[in-house]
Protein backbone atom coordinates (compact mmCIF):
# COMPACT_ATOMS: atom_id res chain seq x y z
CA UNK A 1 0.00 0.00 0.00
CA UNK A 2 1.56 3.13 -0.69
CA UNK A 3 1.78 6.34 1.44
CA UNK A 4 -0.88 8.54 -0.64
CA UNK A 5 -3.50 5.38 0.04
CA UNK A 6 -2.60 5.17 3.38
CA UNK A 7 -3.72 8.73 3.90
CA UNK A 8 -6.41 9.03 2.08
CA UNK A 9 -8.48 6.23 3.71
CA UNK A 10 -7.64 7.96 7.08
CA UNK A 11 -8.96 11.29 5.28
CA UNK A 12 -11.71 9.69 3.32
CA UNK A 13 -12.96 7.19 5.75
CA UNK A 14 -12.46 4.43 2.65
CA UNK A 15 -13.40 0.93 4.24
CA UNK A 16 -11.72 -2.20 2.79
CA UNK A 17 -13.20 -5.21 3.63
CA UNK A 18 -11.27 -7.63 6.09
CA UNK A 19 -10.47 -9.88 3.23
CA UNK A 20 -9.57 -6.89 0.91
CA UNK A 21 -6.99 -5.95 3.71
CA UNK A 22 -5.92 -8.86 4.97
CA UNK A 23 -4.62 -9.61 0.88
CA UNK A 24 -3.39 -5.76 0.83
CA UNK A 25 -1.68 -6.35 4.34
CA UNK A 26 0.20 -9.85 2.64
CA UNK A 27 1.61 -8.09 -0.39
CA UNK A 28 2.61 -5.27 1.78
CA UNK A 29 4.87 -7.57 3.81
CA UNK A 30 5.78 -10.01 1.20
CA UNK A 31 7.79 -7.24 -0.60
CA UNK A 32 8.43 -5.07 3.30
CA UNK A 33 9.38 -8.25 5.69
CA UNK A 34 13.45 -8.08 5.03
CA UNK A 35 13.24 -4.53 6.47
CA UNK A 36 11.91 -5.55 9.57
CA UNK A 37 13.41 -6.30 12.75
CA UNK A 38 13.56 -10.00 13.71
CA UNK A 39 9.75 -11.08 15.35
CA UNK A 40 10.78 -10.36 19.22
CA UNK A 41 6.87 -10.60 20.41
CA UNK A 42 5.26 -8.28 23.13
CA UNK A 43 8.57 -6.99 24.28
CA UNK A 44 11.19 -4.70 22.34
CA UNK A 45 14.57 -6.04 23.15
CA UNK A 46 16.62 -2.34 24.42
CA UNK A 47 18.99 -3.19 22.05
CA UNK A 48 16.06 -3.04 19.06
CA UNK A 49 14.74 0.07 19.96
CA UNK A 50 16.29 1.97 17.08
CA UNK A 51 15.11 -0.50 14.39
CA UNK A 52 12.09 -1.54 16.17
CA UNK A 53 11.31 2.44 16.01
CA UNK A 54 12.05 2.89 12.32
CA UNK A 55 9.92 -0.48 11.48
CA UNK A 56 6.71 1.26 13.75
CA UNK A 57 7.72 4.29 11.36
CA UNK A 58 7.27 2.14 7.79
CA UNK A 59 3.64 0.47 9.59
CA UNK A 60 2.46 3.93 10.57
CA UNK A 61 3.10 5.06 6.65
CA UNK A 62 2.21 2.15 5.08
CA UNK A 63 -1.31 2.81 7.02
CA UNK A 64 -0.64 -0.84 9.39
CA UNK A 65 -0.33 1.32 12.85
CA UNK A 66 -3.37 1.58 15.09
CA UNK A 67 -5.58 -0.18 12.34
CA UNK A 68 -8.59 0.11 14.91
CA UNK A 69 -7.65 3.34 15.83
CA UNK A 70 -10.01 6.74 15.26
CA UNK A 71 -8.25 8.32 12.43
CA UNK A 72 -8.71 11.55 14.18
CA UNK A 73 -5.18 9.99 15.89
CA UNK A 74 -3.54 8.81 13.18
CA UNK A 75 -5.20 5.25 13.01
CA UNK A 76 -7.08 3.57 9.80
CA UNK A 77 -10.30 3.78 11.90
CA UNK A 78 -11.00 0.07 10.42
CA UNK A 79 -12.90 -2.32 12.50
CA UNK A 80 -11.19 -5.18 15.30
CA UNK A 81 -11.76 -7.61 12.82
CA UNK A 82 -9.43 -5.95 10.49
CA UNK A 83 -6.47 -5.66 13.39
CA UNK A 84 -6.70 -8.90 13.99
CA UNK A 85 -6.12 -9.59 10.60
CA UNK A 86 -3.22 -7.49 10.88
CA UNK A 87 -1.83 -9.15 13.33
CA UNK A 88 -2.40 -12.54 11.38
CA UNK A 89 -0.78 -11.50 8.48
CA UNK A 90 2.47 -10.33 10.79
CA UNK A 91 2.40 -14.01 12.48
CA UNK A 92 2.62 -15.83 8.93
CA UNK A 93 5.23 -13.73 7.83
CA UNK A 94 6.86 -13.52 11.04
CA UNK A 95 7.62 -10.03 11.59
CA UNK A 96 6.89 -7.86 14.40
CA UNK A 97 2.92 -6.32 14.55
CA UNK A 98 3.95 -3.03 16.20
CA UNK A 99 6.66 -1.43 18.09
CA UNK A 100 5.99 -3.39 21.25
CA UNK A 101 2.62 -4.25 23.14
CA UNK A 102 3.01 -2.10 25.93
CA UNK A 103 3.09 1.20 23.89
CA UNK A 104 0.86 -0.23 20.74
CA UNK A 105 -1.80 -2.39 22.94
CA UNK A 106 -1.92 -1.66 26.90
CA UNK A 107 -1.16 2.31 27.03
CA UNK A 108 -3.43 2.77 23.38
CA UNK A 109 -6.35 0.89 24.64
CA UNK A 110 -6.37 3.00 27.79
CA UNK A 111 -6.06 6.46 26.28
CA UNK A 112 -8.93 5.12 24.09
CA UNK A 113 -11.12 3.94 26.87
CA UNK A 114 -10.49 6.52 29.60
CA UNK A 115 -8.10 9.44 28.32
CA UNK A 116 -9.29 12.85 28.40
CA UNK A 117 -9.08 14.67 24.77
CA UNK A 118 -5.94 16.86 25.60
CA UNK A 119 -4.53 13.29 26.65
CA UNK A 120 -5.44 11.63 23.38
CA UNK A 121 -4.41 14.23 21.41
CA UNK A 122 -0.72 14.49 23.34
CA UNK A 123 -0.06 10.50 22.68
CA UNK A 124 -1.37 8.37 20.56
CA UNK A 125 -0.48 9.54 17.38
CA UNK A 126 3.43 9.50 19.02
CA UNK A 127 2.57 5.71 19.74
CA UNK A 128 1.67 4.39 16.55
CA UNK A 129 4.29 6.30 15.02
CA UNK A 130 7.16 4.76 16.79
CA UNK A 131 8.30 8.77 18.33
CA UNK A 132 7.70 7.66 21.75
CA UNK A 133 8.20 4.03 23.45
CA UNK A 134 6.42 3.39 26.68
CA UNK A 135 7.28 1.11 29.44
CA UNK A 136 4.66 -0.55 32.26
CA UNK A 137 5.38 0.15 35.93
CA UNK A 138 2.91 -1.97 37.71
CA UNK A 139 4.66 -4.76 39.42
CA UNK A 140 6.59 -4.02 42.31
CA UNK A 141 8.85 -6.18 45.10
CA UNK A 142 6.02 -7.09 47.59
CA UNK A 143 3.30 -6.47 44.89
CA UNK A 144 3.77 -9.20 41.79
CA UNK A 145 1.24 -11.58 41.48
CA UNK A 146 -0.98 -9.75 44.39
CA UNK A 147 -0.81 -5.96 42.49
CA UNK A 148 -3.65 -4.58 44.70
CA UNK A 149 -1.10 -4.50 47.51
CA UNK A 150 1.05 -2.07 45.60
CA UNK A 151 2.66 0.75 47.97
CA UNK A 152 3.87 2.97 45.76
CA UNK A 153 2.50 6.54 47.16
CA UNK A 154 1.38 9.30 44.80
CA UNK A 155 0.25 12.09 47.16
CA UNK A 156 -1.49 14.98 46.01
CA UNK A 157 0.80 18.39 46.05
CA UNK A 158 -1.31 21.31 44.22
CA UNK A 159 -1.47 20.53 40.40
CA UNK A 160 0.87 17.58 40.95
CA UNK A 161 1.36 14.05 42.23
CA UNK A 162 4.14 13.30 44.54
CA UNK A 163 5.77 9.90 43.30
CA UNK A 164 7.63 7.57 45.71
CA UNK A 165 8.43 3.76 45.53
CA UNK A 166 9.97 1.06 43.60
CA UNK A 167 8.51 -1.14 40.39
CA UNK A 168 10.07 -4.55 38.84
CA UNK A 169 10.14 -6.31 36.05
CA UNK A 170 9.52 -2.89 33.96
CA UNK A 171 9.37 -3.87 30.28
CA UNK A 172 11.58 -1.89 27.98
CA UNK A 173 11.96 0.52 31.19
CA UNK A 174 15.49 1.79 30.00
CA UNK A 175 14.43 2.84 26.18
CA UNK A 176 11.10 4.32 27.10
CA UNK A 177 9.79 7.70 26.93
CA UNK A 178 6.64 7.44 28.79
CA UNK A 179 5.10 4.98 31.42
CA UNK A 180 2.09 3.95 32.52
CA UNK A 181 2.02 3.65 36.58
CA UNK A 182 -0.25 2.28 38.89
CA UNK A 183 0.09 4.01 42.79
CA UNK A 184 -1.78 4.33 45.63
CA UNK A 185 -3.30 7.69 46.30
CA UNK A 186 -6.00 5.90 49.50
CA UNK A 187 -3.67 4.37 52.04
CA UNK A 188 -7.05 3.43 53.66
CA UNK A 189 -8.12 1.25 50.41
CA UNK A 190 -6.75 -1.43 48.90
CA UNK A 191 -8.28 -1.97 45.08
CA UNK A 192 -10.42 1.49 45.36
CA UNK A 193 -7.11 3.34 46.50
CA UNK A 194 -5.47 2.97 43.07
CA UNK A 195 -4.88 5.48 40.88
CA UNK A 196 -3.43 5.40 36.86
CA UNK A 197 -0.75 7.70 35.75
CA UNK A 198 1.01 9.10 32.60
CA UNK A 199 4.77 8.96 33.76
CA UNK A 200 7.56 10.94 31.41
CA UNK A 201 10.48 8.74 32.05
CA UNK A 202 12.74 11.96 31.97
CA UNK A 203 11.20 13.00 34.82
CA UNK A 204 13.91 14.30 38.04
CA UNK A 205 13.95 11.46 40.54
CA UNK A 206 13.19 8.76 37.76
CA UNK A 207 16.43 6.10 38.01
CA UNK A 208 15.90 2.90 35.69
CA UNK A 209 18.26 -0.45 36.52
CA UNK A 210 18.52 -3.30 34.20
CA UNK A 211 17.65 -6.86 36.09
CA UNK A 212 20.08 -9.43 35.29
CA UNK A 213 17.73 -12.85 34.85
CA UNK A 214 19.26 -16.58 35.09
CA UNK A 215 19.67 -16.79 31.40
CA UNK A 216 22.06 -14.40 31.70
CA UNK A 217 19.84 -11.89 29.51
CA UNK A 218 18.19 -8.38 31.02
CA UNK A 219 14.82 -8.12 29.36
CA UNK A 220 13.19 -5.96 32.24
CA UNK A 221 14.59 -3.35 34.77
CA UNK A 222 13.81 -2.06 38.17
CA UNK A 223 12.76 1.84 38.04
CA UNK A 224 13.25 3.83 42.05
CA UNK A 225 10.79 6.74 42.02
CA UNK A 226 12.28 9.11 44.36
CA UNK A 227 9.80 12.60 44.97
CA UNK A 228 8.99 12.09 40.97
CA UNK A 229 6.40 15.23 40.57
CA UNK A 230 3.62 14.02 37.94
CA UNK A 231 1.18 16.54 36.96
CA UNK A 232 -2.39 16.33 37.61
CA UNK A 233 -3.32 16.44 34.16
CA UNK A 234 -1.27 12.72 33.42
CA UNK A 235 -3.84 10.95 35.77
CA UNK A 236 -5.58 8.58 33.66
CA UNK A 237 -9.33 8.14 34.81
CA UNK A 238 -10.54 9.13 37.73
CA UNK A 239 -8.49 9.25 40.69
CA UNK A 240 -9.06 6.11 42.96
CA UNK A 241 -10.09 4.35 40.38
CA UNK A 242 -6.99 3.21 38.79
CA UNK A 243 -7.45 -0.67 39.25
CA UNK A 244 -10.23 -0.71 36.79
CA UNK A 245 -7.90 1.25 33.95
CA UNK A 246 -5.03 -1.11 34.38
CA UNK A 247 -7.31 -4.49 34.55
CA UNK A 248 -9.11 -2.89 31.47
CA UNK A 249 -5.52 -3.08 30.14
CA UNK A 250 -4.22 -5.82 30.74
CA UNK A 251 -7.46 -7.74 29.32
CA UNK A 252 -6.35 -5.99 25.65
CA UNK A 253 -2.69 -7.52 26.44
CA UNK A 254 -4.26 -11.06 27.14
CA UNK A 255 -6.15 -11.19 24.35
CA UNK A 256 -3.17 -10.72 22.14
CA UNK A 257 -0.97 -13.30 23.93
CA UNK A 258 -4.15 -15.38 24.13
CA UNK A 259 -4.23 -15.23 19.98
CA UNK A 260 -0.33 -16.11 19.34
CA UNK A 261 -2.12 -19.39 17.38
CA UNK A 262 0.09 -19.21 14.19
CA UNK A 263 3.48 -18.81 16.54
CA UNK A 264 1.88 -21.93 18.61
CA UNK A 265 1.22 -23.93 15.71
CA UNK A 266 4.75 -23.31 14.17
CA UNK A 267 6.01 -24.66 17.86
CA UNK A 268 3.79 -27.51 17.84
CA UNK A 269 5.14 -28.66 14.19
CA UNK A 270 8.57 -28.32 15.31
CA UNK A 271 7.65 -30.70 18.70
CA UNK A 272 7.55 -33.41 16.57
CA UNK A 273 10.82 -32.98 14.74
CA UNK A 274 12.88 -35.35 16.91
CA UNK A 275 10.18 -38.03 17.10
CA UNK A 276 11.83 -40.79 15.20
CA UNK A 277 14.41 -40.60 17.54
CA UNK A 278 12.69 -41.13 20.75
CA UNK A 279 12.16 -44.52 23.00
CA UNK A 280 8.37 -45.66 22.72
CA UNK A 281 7.88 -43.94 26.25
CA UNK A 282 9.45 -40.65 25.17
CA UNK A 283 7.54 -40.64 22.53
CA UNK A 284 3.86 -41.28 24.03
CA UNK A 285 5.13 -37.96 26.50
CA UNK A 286 5.94 -35.88 23.20
CA UNK A 287 2.36 -36.94 21.86
CA UNK A 288 1.27 -35.56 24.98
CA UNK A 289 2.54 -32.76 24.77
CA UNK A 290 1.59 -31.89 21.01
CA UNK A 291 -1.72 -32.99 21.97
CA UNK A 292 -2.36 -30.47 24.43
CA UNK A 293 -0.64 -27.98 22.13
CA UNK A 294 -3.52 -28.75 19.86
CA UNK A 295 -6.17 -28.54 21.93
CA UNK A 296 -5.00 -25.33 23.12
CA UNK A 297 -4.38 -23.94 19.06
CA UNK A 298 -7.98 -24.75 18.41
CA UNK A 299 -9.16 -23.11 21.66
CA UNK A 300 -7.43 -20.08 20.32
CA UNK A 301 -8.86 -19.99 16.87
CA UNK A 302 -12.32 -19.53 18.80
CA UNK A 303 -11.00 -16.50 20.80
CA UNK A 304 -11.61 -13.79 18.01
CA UNK A 305 -10.58 -10.09 17.27
CA UNK A 306 -11.98 -8.99 21.00
CA UNK A 307 -9.83 -10.22 24.24
CA UNK A 308 -11.35 -11.53 26.87
CA UNK A 309 -11.01 -13.44 30.09
CA UNK A 310 -10.78 -16.73 27.79
CA UNK A 311 -7.36 -15.32 26.87
CA UNK A 312 -6.60 -16.44 30.16
CA UNK A 313 -7.07 -20.08 29.53
CA UNK A 314 -5.21 -19.43 26.26
CA UNK A 315 -1.73 -17.81 28.34
CA UNK A 316 -1.90 -20.38 31.51
CA UNK A 317 -2.26 -23.58 28.95
CA UNK A 318 0.73 -21.98 26.67
CA UNK A 319 3.00 -20.80 29.05
CA UNK A 320 2.77 -24.60 31.31
CA UNK A 321 2.66 -25.83 27.80
CA UNK A 322 6.16 -24.46 26.59
CA UNK A 323 7.74 -24.91 30.20
CA UNK A 324 6.85 -28.79 29.94
CA UNK A 325 8.29 -29.01 26.64
CA UNK A 326 11.61 -27.13 27.53
CA UNK A 327 12.07 -29.51 30.68
CA UNK A 328 11.49 -32.78 27.98
CA UNK A 329 13.95 -31.49 25.46
CA UNK A 330 16.44 -30.84 28.41
CA UNK A 331 15.68 -34.20 29.66
CA UNK A 332 16.10 -35.19 26.08
CA UNK A 333 19.79 -33.95 26.13
CA UNK A 334 20.88 -34.87 29.48
CA UNK A 335 24.12 -33.70 30.92
CA UNK A 336 24.76 -31.98 27.76
CA UNK A 337 21.61 -29.41 28.33
CA UNK A 338 23.53 -28.05 31.64
CA UNK A 339 26.30 -25.89 28.80
CA UNK A 340 25.11 -23.22 26.96
CA UNK A 341 22.84 -24.27 24.40
CA UNK A 342 19.48 -23.75 22.83
CA UNK A 343 17.38 -26.22 25.69
CA UNK A 344 19.50 -24.98 28.19
CA UNK A 345 18.57 -20.78 27.34
CA UNK A 346 14.73 -22.81 27.14
CA UNK A 347 14.72 -23.88 30.03
CA UNK A 348 16.62 -20.91 32.06
CA UNK A 349 13.82 -19.07 30.17
CA UNK A 350 10.61 -20.82 30.38
CA UNK A 351 9.72 -19.88 34.33
CA UNK A 352 9.77 -16.45 33.09
CA UNK A 353 6.93 -17.13 31.17
CA UNK A 354 4.49 -17.87 34.04
CA UNK A 355 5.09 -14.68 35.77
CA UNK A 356 4.99 -12.12 32.74
CA UNK A 357 1.50 -10.93 31.35
CA UNK A 358 0.08 -12.23 34.38
CA UNK A 359 1.09 -15.54 37.07
CA UNK A 360 -0.13 -18.71 36.08
CA UNK A 361 -1.89 -18.64 39.51
CA UNK A 362 -3.16 -15.32 38.80
CA UNK A 363 -4.59 -16.90 35.73
CA UNK A 364 -6.01 -19.78 37.46
CA UNK A 365 -8.21 -17.66 40.06
CA UNK A 366 -9.73 -15.53 37.17
CA UNK A 367 -10.64 -18.81 35.26
CA UNK A 368 -12.23 -20.27 38.24
CA UNK A 369 -13.91 -17.01 39.63
CA UNK A 370 -15.14 -15.45 35.68
CA UNK A 371 -15.38 -18.61 33.87
CA UNK A 372 -15.91 -21.45 35.88
CA UNK A 373 -18.21 -19.17 38.30
CA UNK A 374 -16.35 -20.44 41.44
CA UNK A 375 -16.74 -18.43 44.67
CA UNK A 376 -13.71 -15.72 45.07
CA UNK A 377 -10.42 -16.33 47.06
CA UNK A 378 -11.66 -15.39 51.10
CA UNK A 379 -9.85 -12.08 50.96
CA UNK A 380 -8.91 -10.35 53.87
CA UNK A 381 -8.17 -6.27 55.00
CA UNK A 382 -9.69 -3.12 52.94
CA UNK A 383 -11.80 -3.43 49.71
Amino acid sequence: MANGTAEHDRTQGAAPSVEEFAATARQWLAAHAPQAPRDYGAILPPELADEGRRWQRRLFEAGFAGVAWPSEYGGRGLSPEHASAWITECALAQVPPFLNMVGCVLTGSALLAFGTAEQKQAHLRPIITGERIWCQLFSEPDAGSDLASLSCSAVRDGDHYVVNGQKVWCSNGRVADWGILMARTDPGARHKGISFFLLDMRSEGVQTRPLRQMNGEAEFDEVFLTEVRIPVANLLGPENEGWNVGMSALTNERGYIGASGISLKRRLDAMLSPGASLDPLQRQELVALWARGTALWAMGRRQGPTASVLGSLAKLGTTELMYDHAVFVAELEGPASMLDSPAATALLSAPGARIAGGTSQIQRNIIAERILGLPKEPRGGVP
